[in-house]
């Protein structure tokens, strides 16, 4: 008899689970686009539609990693930009703008977090930038960072958001890929450059450098390179300013790979400088203090940024 009531207590208390609905009841998650939309994540979907990657995000029979970006962080690119809002940077872009940005955040396989913290030191995205898959440089020291074509971070801040065809991480910043945003705009997204941004808006060059026709090379100098000539700058004229900023131009692109070292180059202001090989590369002004070459190949649509510790100086 004891046993007979066991059963059907048992019994019983399944029934009653069943009926209010257990973990086990609960909804499977949607598609990665279903996912980011009840999630809230308005300006990433706007973009993707604007982009025609909606389809793909809701392809049952894809496995894909999403960094999603925080609407936030969308707002804080706009603004960088010069858009009102993000609503507006999207209604401003073009489909195929939009396109690579977005698959810049796309992963071909489902990574987790842990997969991610396992699986080295970069990876390879859904954007093909000159042949090649662009990839994402990852830090897992501490979270997850992934560092973007403008030499900056963007942090995980919730990881592991799960959807029936992937996985999604949330981020809190739009990545820049290689190839999209012409060099002004990318020294604009990086804040070590904000030293140089504003001498180049002030001398009015940043329409000249932002030429979608031309192929520069520009030696961006940081702001610790411009705060250690701080009373050099003060004593210059705008004219002598303009041509210290001209004087980090080349009129061609030239990617690290193919630097001619030791062979004076032509620069815009029409001085040259020698870059010189070695670890870093540096480069010869008319100063006796070399610049040394710190990052290189940061991709533009109009050209290449490489990275200097010192601003060079042309004969004035």
């Amino acid at each position: 008899m004891i046993d007979w009531f066991k059963r059907m207590a048992a019994v019983s208390a399944l029934a009653f689970l069943a009926a209010c609905g257990g973990s086990d009841d609960d909804p499977p998650p949607g598609t990665l686009a279903q996912e980011a939309t009840e999630a809230g994540f308005s300006a990433l979907v706007a973009a993707a539609d604007k982009a025609g990657l909606v389809p793909a995000l809701s392809d049952a029979s894809a496995t894909l990693t999403v960094f999603a970006p925080t609407d936030a962080a969308f707002t804080s690119l706009a603004t960088t930009l010069g858009f009102a809002s993000a609503e507006a940077m999207v209604t401003a872009l073009d489909g195929p703008t939009l396109a690579k940005i977005l698959q810049y955040h796309v992963l071909p396989a489902r990574k987790s977090a842990a997969d991610l913290v396992a699986g080295g030191g970069s990876e390879a995205t859904l954007y093909t930038f000159d042949g090649a898959a662009a990839t994402l440089a990852l830090n897992t020291t501490a979270g997850v960072k992934l560092t973007d074509e403008v030499l900056t971070e963007a942090s995980v801040t919730t990881a592991d958001v799960p959807a029936s065809n992937g996985v999604i991480h949330v981020i809190d910043k739009v990545l820049v890929p290689p190839g999209v945003l012409n060099v002004v705009q990318m020294a604009q997204l990086n804040p070590a450059f904000s030293t140089l941004v504003g001498a180049v808006v002030d001398a009015d060059l940043a329409g000249t450098l932002s030429d979608a026709t031309a192929e520069y090379t520009v030696f961006a100098p940081t702001n610790a390179a411009f705060e250690a000539i701080a009373s050099t700058v003060e004593s210059l004229t705008p004219e002598q300013i303009a041509d210290v900023l001209v004087y980090h131009v080349l009129d061609s692109q030239v990617l690290a790979a193919d630097i001619p070292f030791g062979t004076p180059v032509a620069t815009v202001l029409g001085q040259t400088i020698t870059i010189n090989a070695g670890t870093p590369p540096t480069i010869t002004d008319s100063t006796d203090s070399p610049a040394g070459i710190v990052a290189t190949d940061v991709r533009a649509s109009n050209g290449v940024i490489h990275v200097t510790d010192k601003v060079l100086i042309p004969t004035l």
